[in-house]
């Protein structure tokens, strides 16, 4: 043997000794200690020097000659077969200023302030561990076959029968299809539209992971302003009436937190209506309207069927579940089952299970309600200790909007937040260009509890005031 082989075997492991033997070799061939050509003992030899029986060696080595570490003959021996130098494999980081270094900053925490993650204190665990199990115990017992890509039926009831309570939307199981969240439900009618190369209308600011999508489905954004009535459909027609999609947040807007106007919801519809064109709505945030009863869908004034409903339990439960829904019109409810069936299917039954029988017993709309005072206490704590000087308070949605200056770097101030695991939101990375941005920092109230309130403002009430 050209070089000396160290295998350790650990005789109380559960690991077969073969097993051992096998992923020792294989891991000084992968790292270089056993060059190309070098020789190894026979099976004999090295089963003698282990002290294991010849058989175990010889188990071994047929793996390993099987996967082509080594190879085996009467005049050259055992020998590690020629392979590729070893790469070290290094976890490349995003590119400074790219959209994933953007995504991942978005995502990263837990931390205080930050946006789109409910608050832990309310999360029905353990309600929810036991459903989850029981689900999962049903589905391992369960006939293997393909379950239906458009969901469990049972969730689409439950969730057609909460649309009609809560959300004004009459709407049958047929028409609802479950998908990995909103991002799911946005490629999913994206898909199935298949509008390549149009314009699309796309609120100013918006979520910039919606605008992006957008762009990777190949469309064409159009930048449309919000005001407080929501966004400016007359805008949208004097400079794209052409465009043949507009997505929007009609129950509070992301990230300013308007409610979109009776008039312009009218308005919006009727552009649709008239030149065939879609309608997705992100119903973002809109069943946790803190003050008073949130307003009705969108999709429930359609009467043309060109709006498609998007929700999802990631805000009002966890976005650890990774589910959404679609409502797709009639008329395009065929279409989209088709493209969830061959590209995107709903995620496992266990969860989907899961979660109806949590809204079949009734725990969701308590939990909903629980959720929505546990927030309004602490929008009105965050409120009280946010002191920042020559800056614009105002309530935007489920975060509270600190409008700073002019020419004061909120994407700085953020980064230097997040050292003291404060993660305000920078309100200009949701602008479609840095043109027409304005600085200002979301503070996300849901992960803002009382406990840390008070030192928490203290500090970033210091950080701006070094930028001011």
């Amino acid at each position: 043997m050209d070089k000396p082989l160290q295998l350790k075997l650990d005789r109380s492991a559960r690991t077969p000794l073969a097993e051992q033997i096998r992923m020792g070799i294989s891991t000084a061939i992968e790292t270089g200690v056993l060059a190309p050509g070098a020789r190894l003992p026979s099976w004999l030899d090295l089963a003698a020097q282990l002290g294991v029986a010849r058989g175990t060696v010889r188990a071994a080595y047929d793996k390993l000659s099987a996967a082509q570490f080594i190879v085996a003959s009467r005049a050259a021996g055992t020998r590690v077969a020629d392979r590729p130098p070893a790469t070290s494999r290094i976890e490349q980081a995003p590119a400074p200023g790219s959209f994933m270094e953007t995504y991942l900053e978005m995502i990263a925490g837990p931390a205080i302030f930050q946006m789109g993650v409910p608050a832990q204190e309310t999360f029905p665990a353990t309600l929810l561990a036991r459903l989850r199990a029981q689900a999962a115990r049903a589905e391992a017992s369960a006939p293997a076959i393909y379950p239906d890509p458009r969901g469990e039926l049972e969730l689409r009831r439950e969730i057609a029968a909460y649309l009609a309570v809560a959300r004004g939307l009459d709407c049958s199981p047929s028409q609802i299809i479950v998908t990995a969240g909103y991002t799911g439900g946005l490629g999913l009618a994206l898909r199935g539209l298949g509008l390549e190369g149009r314009k699309v209308w796309f609120e100013d600011p918006g979520f910039p992971f919606t605008r992006r999508g957008l762009e990777l489905a190949r469309l064409s954004p159009v930048p449309i302003p919000v005001d407080e009535e929501g966004i400016d459909v007359e805008h949208g027609l004097r400079h794209a009436s052409d465009a043949a999609l507009a997505v929007v947040t009609p129950g509070q807007q992301a990230p300013l937190g308007f409610v979109l106007s009776l008039a312009r919801r009218l308005q919006l519809l009727d552009w649709a209506a008239r030149e065939g064109a879609w309608v997705i709505e992100d119903d973002y945030l809109s069943e946790l309207q803190l003050d008073g009863r949130a307003a009705p869908a969108l999709a429930s004034l359609d009467r043309a069927g060109r709006v498609i409903h998007i929700g999802s339990f990631s805000k009002t439960i966890s976005p650890a579940l990774r589910l959404g829904f679609v409502v797709a019109p009639p008329a395009l409810a065929g279409r989209l089952a088709e493209a969830a069936a061959c590209l995107a299917p709903a995620p496992g039954p266990a969860v989907q299970l899961a979660i109806a029988e949590f809204m079949r017993e009734g725990h969701y709309l308590r939990h909903l309600r629980r959720t929505k005072r546990v927030y309004a206490a602490q929008r009105d704590g965050v409120l009280q200790n946010l002191k920042a000087a020559s800056c614009t308070v105002s309530i935007a949605g489920l975060a509270v909007l600190l409008r700073l200056p002019k020419g004061v770097p909120d994407l700085a101030i953020v980064r230097e937040a997040s050292f003291f695991g404060v993660a305000p939101t920078a309100l200009s990375v949701w602008f479609a260009s840095p043109a027409s941005a304005q600085s200002g920092l979301l503070l996300g109230l849901t992960t803002a509890p009382q406990r840390q309130l008070a030192r928490s403002c203290e500090r970033l009430n210091e950080i701006i005031g070094r930028f001011l």
